[in-house]
């Protein structure tokens, strides 16, 4: 099994390193950590999509304009899964099977330029996007985005427990060392994808979490993302529940369990770091490489 740790978005929101903690200039850098897995016995994996080459062509038709400028999204094709995918030597029909953390419009975008994959969601993720209530609700969502997906795969919170988390395992067609981990709280049917790997787990903890400290112990997030995750939460008691776990499992030595979440960009460039099979194209960030 090979890991790439791919960048399937910008986002530049003005603030600077009132985002990211980092930035020097007016704008900030989020980005959207998508992976693309080499299996033995399911083609390609993808886990999420970020903006896809559609977003790019029409992205007042699919993406709401509050979003649009408040990330101030830089859509680019050259940033969509499907260019990356192609840039690495492989066609679009080898990702076999795409399996999301959840279905807002920065991490379902790219799904229809992989017709012929299988999506994996949690039932309760799509039972609560087809809902469509609340003024933040009703733009998170972006049924254009997945509309023309033929082969959905639904998942029960249910199965064995992983580092006293709750598991989906065995999902169809995907190697056991693949599963999904339900988080619920920035959405109700939100999970994080965890990987089975010969350095240890690797934990996608999706929107759980958005700024690198706050997987410390003595957590801190930045003004921006504090406010951004408390104004996408679904349930904030059970968001802040949820993130203290994650927390607790970062800092547990013993459970070589390396996790990281969708935007930050310098988790980003640790772990494509790590990578063998995959290199950051700037070193903007490499002084303050971090992940857990």
């Amino acid at each position: 099994m090979r890991i790439h740790h791919l960048n399937c978005g910008c986002m530049c929101p003005v603030g600077g390193k009132l985002w990211d903690g980092v930035s020097r200039g007016l704008t900030g850098q989020l980005i959207c950590h998508c992976l693309l897995v080499e299996t033995d016995s399911s083609g390609l994996v993808l886990v999420d999509t970020g903006f896809g080459s559609r977003d790019v062509e029409d992205p007042y038709g699919r993406i709401s304009p509050l979003f649009i400028h408040t990330n101030r999204i830089q859509l680019e094709h050259r940033y969509t899964a499907l260019e990356q995918v192609k840039s690495l030597g492989f066609s679009p029909r080898d990702v076999r099977h795409i399996v999301l953390t959840h279905l807002d419009f920065d991490h379902a975008g790219g799904l229809e330029d992989f017709p012929d994959a299988s999506v994996h969601v949690l039932r309760a993720e799509l039972e609560e996007a087809e809902v469509r209530h609340g003024f933040i609700h009703c733009r998170r969502y972006s049924p254009k985005q997945w509309d023309e997906v033929r082969d959905w795969r639904f998942y029960d919170p249910t199965g064995e427990r992983w580092f006293g988390f709750g598991a989906v395992r065995d999902l169809d067609g995907l190697p056991p060392e693949i599963l999904m981990i339900p988080l619920p709280g920035h959405t109700m049917g939100h999970a994080g994808i965890a990987i089975d790997t010969p350095d240890g787990w690797l934990l996608n903890a999706g929107d759980a979490y958005f700024y690198r400290y706050e997987m410390d112990e003595d957590s801190s997030c930045t003004p921006g993302l504090l406010a951004y995750q408390r104004m996408m939460e679904e349930d904030r008691p059970l968001r802040l529940h949820n993130q203290e776990r994650l927390r607790i499992l970062a800092n547990d030595g013993r459970s070589n369990v390396k996790i990281f979440c969708s935007h930050d960009p310098i988790e980003l460039e640790a772990l494509q770091r790590l990578s063998t099979g995959w290199r950051p194209v700037s070193g903007e960030y490499s002084p303050n490489l971090r992940v857990h």
